[in-house]
């Protein structure tokens, strides 16, 4: 074999051995609760329709509320931006379900602010550094989980995760790796650039 191709083979070697590790960290950090007493749970936003949030991120609700209850943290804070023609934001559309489930409107704060993961991440540690907080545990779907803390952490924030364990995106087995795979290539990109894939339909935004 000449040089050539074992430099070839060597890196294509690499490229496998650095995507299967970072697709076993998305694996494992999605196995993880890492709740803790923290300054604010962080709810990160999904598709919402007309104000009613769609099941992904009612889930993530669900689980934020149930974590305020147990005292984790004292507030909720939701993120998202909405689309042109909008009438809400994700952020907006979060804070009035957990307002109308019996979380008082002081205990949540809404950050209407990010098109994605990033930019969502990215408003909550500045709007933490106004006042004056600076831990987060942040609630999505266990594939984002990763990702999201790493991007939180890079933002300033000291951040942990506690994924939901409910909603379409960990029902089947399929889902699951089709969104693992999905993620792997997310954090590889944002580790490269430090910039964001999600879109507005992805449902991890």
């Amino acid at each position: 074999m000449t040089w050539g191709a074992r430099l070839v083979v060597g890196g294509l070697v690499m490229l496998v051995a650095v995507v299967g590790v970072t697709a076993l960290r998305v694996w494992q950090v999605a196995r993880v609760d890492d709740q803790r007493p923290s300054d604010a749970v962080v709810v990160l936003g999904a598709a919402q329709y007309n104000g009613e949030p769609s099941a992904v991120l009612a889930a993530r609700l669900k689980h934020a509320e149930q974590l305020w209850r147990d005292g984790v943290a004292p507030r909720i804070v939701t993120v998202g931006g909405g689309r042109t023609g909008d009438r809400y934001t994700e952020a907006e559309a979060s804070r009035d379900w957990l307002v109308e489930q019996g979380v008082p409107a002081s205990a949540v704060e809404a950050v209407p602010r990010g098109a994605d993961t990033l930019g969502s991440l990215e408003a909550v540690a500045a709007t933490a550094q106004e006042q004056g907080w600076s831990s987060a545990l942040l609630v999505s779907d266990p594939w984002h989980s990763l990702r999201a803390r790493t991007m939180a952490r890079d933002a300033g924030l000291s951040a942990w995760t506690s994924p939901t364990r409910s909603g379409p995106i960990v029902q089947t087995r399929e889902t699951q790796l089709r969104y693992i795979y999905r993620e792997t290539g997310a954090l590889l990109f944002y580790e490269l650039t430090h910039a964001s894939v999600d879109t507005a339909s992805s449902g991890l935004g």
